[in-house]
């Protein structure tokens, strides 16, 4: 199975201070979105347990849930993973600029939740939205980026909104949470609670100072490590023939991180496996060379005896 890098999008509108709330991708970006969003849907749904009704609502996924499911792949989110975030896994990713990209005209809605309490809900309220797929999205700000969460029922109170007889089932979910200690999602339960929560493109060059004695003793055992290396990865004359250049601080090396997109790709650690059809062209000259050795009386070999006559 070839396994292909996200579809690029096309660019789309972010909202700006004082700016206007952006829309999902469009035109036939869109559709290339939706689809490849299906196709993981779909090869999820294979393997995990899910609420009847998936598929079903998938084929009628929208753009901007299709949009907002797209930033998490492009930020990590793996197929094993996309279970949990359909069973309602809480999901932080360090990207604040999702918060804004994810608000969509016409679709997105204040909501009042508990999570996240520490900040500053008046600055950043936080987002609902409804879908077939994510039935209500719910996402805001955290301190470093932002945390998204499907739910199973929809509420409707929110801003200037009162509750309504249909809020018992939201509240009914969340005796469920009490007692499992699982969010309730769309399509089944997940212990990816905001205690617990899936983290996606963690921030994790944050910079810090050492003493000397530790920066000293740091320094030592990355030699070490690196002395060790270069005289098992190679025979010792290539090590002394060609040898890794002598850089300073060893230490100031540990807060760098890949460029772009790293890490273990899109299907993770799911049950993938990879099958390979035969070469045609292989099997063409096979073919041509077993007709040529018949032409001319020959044996399998091509010198007038089988192998075993041999």
């Amino acid at each position: 199975m070839e396994r292909k890098h996200t579809v690029p999008f096309a660019p789309r509108a972010g909202r700006t201070s004082g700016g206007t709330a952006p829309g999902a991708v469009g035109g036939r970006r869109a559709d290339e979105v939706r689809r490849r969003v299906r196709l993981m849907i779909e090869i999820t749904a294979r393997a995990g347990e899910y609420r009847k009704g998936l598929l079903t609502a998938a084929a009628r996924l929208s753009a901007e849930e299709a949009t907002i499911l797209s930033d998490l792949e492009r930020r990590g989110l793996q197929v094993p993973q996309l279970h949990d975030v359909l069973c309602g896994g809480h999901v932080l990713v360090d990207d604040p600029g999702l918060y804004t990209a994810w608000r969509f005209d016409g679709v997105s809605h204040p909501r009042l939740s508990s999570h996240h309490p520490d900040i500053d809900k008046k600055r950043y309220p936080d987002i609902g939205m409804r879908g077939q797929v994510v039935r209500e999205k719910l996402h805001g700000r955290t301190a470093r980026g932002t945390w998204v969460q499907l739910e199973k029922t929809p509420a409707a109170f929110g801003k200037n909104r009162l509750p309504r007889p249909g809020d018992l089932r939201h509240l009914v979910d969340y005796l469920v949470y009490r007692v499992t200690r699982s969010n309730v999602g769309p399509w089944g339960l997940s212990r990816m609670t905001e205690r617990r929560p899936m983290y996606l493109s963690p921030d994790l060059a944050l910079p810090t100072s050492l003493t000397p004695p530790v920066a000293r003793a740091l320094t030592r055992a990355l030699r070490g490590i690196e002395e060790d290396d270069d005289v098992t990865a190679v025979s010792g004359d290539l090590a002394a023939r060609f040898p890794p250049p002598d850089r300073a601080d060893l230490s100031a090396e540990l807060g760098s991180t890949l460029a772009g997109r790293s890490g273990r790709g899109l299907f993770g650690s799911s049950e993938v496996w990879v099958t390979e059809t035969p070469s045609r062209s292989a099997a063409e000259v096979f073919r041509l060379t077993t007709a040529h050795a018949a032409d001319a009386g020959l044996g399998r070999d091509g010198r007038g005896e089988a192998p075993d006559e041999r």
